[in-house]
């Protein structure tokens, strides 16, 4: 008979009964190094003693109003947001996904209200990830994904990843915006170059476009900056947000500018869950949080102290991992073995990791993970290649 739970995840038989910072405990007691973080999600460890407090004070007082009501803790977060990117709006959802489909909603909205009912369309990449909805799948266009769901929803266009050559004979006069991932993570943490990311915005500057930054993976920290897009000194339009915005709490959030946000107006667009007063007062706090003065600096010390480790790896290791991919706590390994092989066998050593595409191992671990955590995820990771060496290379060197 079939499970209770429908059968669309291959999970590893673990099961974890608490955590604390960067580990986690599973049901027989054994502690796990977690460089998973929920897949870049639990930005401030497990069991962060503010995010617990403020998660149950507000539970206690009230959970749901609806966007019937005003909803202090949205307007909060959303001042806090605001006041520390491009934005001048902010409209909170639930996902990653549905972030992405409010960000290509509000972006032909926006063309319709500025006389172009004719801009509907979105130019996506090759190798992106925009989420499991049908509209996403559709924007990812990835046929592993988009097998068995019928006709293609239409309206989203592809192009190749940091190639400026092919960029503007992609756009067409019915291009509506452009939506990019700063940092393709499911896909292999492929970094977009900088002249990438410069030529997308003269080109919707200059063809009167939206640009859009899908920010789930990459935002609230995960490079060293609130969000990734800050390192190219490029201005989006409008961005999505998800993953560690919650601290592992469900919250999505679609920042954007004036330009765009005010025609997003009552009737337009809604959702039930999103904003409510529990999933905004953890945002609230994990944003002070990755706010505080320090913080950001120590995501990019140890996040370079962590990638020289893993060049090192890389360096003692090359017929196990050829190359190293990433920035700040966002980081990929790429395998020459079977991704899941190697984290399989790195879970069997008590390091939690995720397989990405292109056989890459992703390292994201939470925000708050020290140099010292980091260099036992090094030796865990060395041992397991030691392993994985056994039986291909037996002559492999040894470190110390």
């Amino acid at each position: 008979m079939i499970s209770a739970l429908m059968p669309n995840y291959k999970r590893a038989d673990l099961a974890f009964e608490h955590g604390n910072g960067v580990w986690l405990t599973a049901s027989d007691g054994r502690r796990y190094l977690d460089f998973a973080a929920g897949i870049a999600v639990s930005s401030l460890g497990h069991g962060n003693p503010k995010l617990v407090k403020a998660i149950a004070e507000q539970a206690a007082k009230v959970m749901h109003v609806s966007n019937l009501y005003r909803i202090p803790q949205a307007e909060e977060l959303a001042e806090l947001l605001v006041k520390n990117s491009f934005a001048d709006s902010v409209l909170f959802c639930n996902s990653g996904a549905e972030a992405n489909e409010g960000m290509v909603k509000t972006i032909r909205r926006a063309q319709y209200e500025n006389g172009h009912p004719e801009r509907t369309r979105i130019l996506c990449f090759d190798g992106a990830f925009h989420g499991r909805t049908l509209a996403m799948i559709s924007a990812t266009g990835n046929p592993a994904y988009l097998k068995g769901f019928g006709p293609v929803v239409d309206g989203f266009d592809h192009a190749p990843f940091n190639n400026t050559n092919t960029l503007r004979s992609a756009i067409t006069p019915e291009t509506a915006g452009i939506i990019v991932e700063p940092i393709q993570g499911e896909s292999g943490v492929k970094p977009a170059t900088e002249s990438f990311i410069k030529a997308l915005r003269a080109a919707c500057d200059e063809y009167g476009i939206y640009l859009g930054f899908d920010e789930v993976q990459t935002g609230i920290g995960r490079t060293g900056k609130l969000f990734a897009h800050e390192w190219f000194d490029v201005k989006p339009d409008i961005i999505s947000s998800a993953k560690g915005i919650g601290g592992g709490f469900p919250l999505g959030a679609v920042l954007a500018t004036e330009e765009l946000a005010k025609h997003l107006t009552p009737g337009s667009h809604g959702t039930t869950y999103g904003g409510n007063p529990l999933a905004c007062n953890a945002g609230i706090i994990v944003l002070n949080e990755v706010l505080t003065p320090g913080f950001m600096s120590h995501i990019q010390a140890v996040g370079e102290a962590f990638g020289k480790m893993l060049d090192d790896i890389v360096q003692h290791f090359p017929h196990i991992f050829d190359s190293v991919r990433g920035m700040g706590l966002m980081r990929g390994l790429h395998c020459i073995p079977p991704a899941g092989d190697v984290m399989a066998v790195a879970q069997h050593h008590g390091l939690l990791t995720v397989s990405a595409g292109d056989n890459v191992l992703r390292l994201v671990p939470p925000l708050i993970v020290t140099e010292e955590e980091c260099r036992m995820a090094y030796d865990l990771l060395i041992t397991t290649a030691q392993d994985l060496s056994s039986t291909q290379h037996p002559q492999q060197e040894k470190i110390s």
